[in-house]
């Protein structure tokens, strides 16, 4: 069976969904033959093309796809200036900034908290850093189909871009000045968060207007960035009584 190489592959019965609902350009979807006649099926059959297939079809995607793989449009990222157009008026804003992520786990993870946050743009650099796949997608469960991505060259110059647009820089750091839960998150505010092993770059942390930190009262000195952003994404929507 012929695979669509300029398709992206995504695994799961939540990823699909989630792309049906999202209205995303679905090529075909694979289905293990024990999904016959069940009501996901049907879903599936009135949204795209679909193919039932054995069990060893599907692991040469790999081992977690769930009895599901699809292959749909690539995932697109948007423009800066359409997020900062889209964004104009609204008197509190969140962008997320990761700067230099490598781990599609972790960035799908980012998205998942971000839609249940609704943090309104996730930025990242256009070289050394992960991009939206497979992998991605699926621990998103799907919320890669709401969140905007913004891939950018240069971060420190797209900063410089915000700050002119009314954008207030905190960067999420072990040396911050301040814990995290006392800073002031109103307004139009760019939150940056660094790689998993080298945290923020010298050029973005200098361009940040506050660093702050999350306290630390065991052993090991550093939280997943995953979980990081997921305590500070909650603390934005609190301190802004939502």
């Amino acid at each position: 069976m012929q695979i669509n190489k300029n398709m992206n592959i995504i695994m799961g019965k939540n990823a699909v969904t989630e792309a049906i609902k999202g209205g995303r350009t679905i090529n075909i979807i694979y289905l293990l033959d024990s999904h016959k006649q069940s009501d996901f099926a049907k879903t599936c059959e009135a949204n795209a093309s679909v193919k039932y297939v054995s069990g060893k079809f599907l692991q040469t995607f790999g081992d977690k796809h769930g009895g599901v793989v699809a292959e749909v449009k690539e995932y697109a990222t948007v423009p800066l200036e359409h997020v900062v157009q889209k964004n104009q008026n609204k008197e509190h804003v969140a962008l997320i900034m990761l700067d230099g992520l490598e781990d599609p786990h972790n960035l799908g993870a980012i998205l998942r908290t971000a839609d249940a946050t609704k943090m309104d743009a996730i930025i990242i650099p256009k070289h050394r850093s992960v991009k939206l796949n497979a992998t991605v997608a699926k621990v998103s469960t799907g919320a890669i189909e709401y969140v905007d991505v913004v891939e950018v060259v240069n971060l420190s110059q797209t900063i410089d871009v915000l700050k002119k647009a009314g954008y207030w820089v905190i960067g999420l750091e072990a040396d911050g000045k301040v814990f995290y839960h006392q800073q002031d998150y109103i307004g139009k505010i760019v939150v940056v968060l660094g790689s998993e092993g080298r945290g923020i770059s010298r050029l973005v942390k200098e361009k940040c207007d506050f660093l702050v930190k999350i306290p630390m009262y065991g052993h090991i000195t550093s939280l997943n960035v995953s979980v990081s952003a997921a305590l500070i994404f909650y603390e934005i929507i609190r301190s802004r009584g939502i």
